[in-house]
Order: structure tokens, then C-alpha cells, then sequence
């Protein structure tokens, strides 16, 4: 079964680290932010989309 991607909401992202880091960002710097991560979003899709061989070993996923 394969995974269905799922769109990120980066301004929740943005909001959410503004809290957990204890940042007051004003809006300018929250905007240039969402760019930014939206870029990085763009340059890594063609890594996230290639296929690899199920037979590969993966790393494991670390979850606190």
C-alpha cells in the first residue's frame, strides 16, 4: 500500500515553533520564513518522490 503525500501547512509549522521556541516573529520575518520553507519544500519533492527498491535497507525512525 502506498502513501498518499500530504500538503504541509507551514504557517501552523511557523506558529507552532514560534511557541515551542518562546520567539516573537512579526510578520515580515513569519512571511520570508514561509517562502523559504516552501523553497526547500520545492528543491527536495524530486527526492521525496523517487522510488526506492523495497529491498533496501532503511534507517529507523526515531520518535520520542
Amino acid at each position: 500500500m502506498e502513501k498518499t503525500p500530504t500538503a504541509t501547512d507551514w504557517a501552523a509549522y511557523v506558529r507552532q515553533m514560534e511557541s515551542v521556541l518562546a520567539l516573537e516573529l512579526d510578520d515580515h520575518r513569519r512571511q520570508e520564513l514561509l517562502v523559504q520553507f516552501s523553497r526547500i519544500a520545492q528543491m527536495a519533492q524530486p527526492l521525496m518522490d523517487l522510488a526506492l527498491d523495497p529491498r533496501l535497507e532503511i534507517a529507523g525512525v526515531y520518535r520520542a
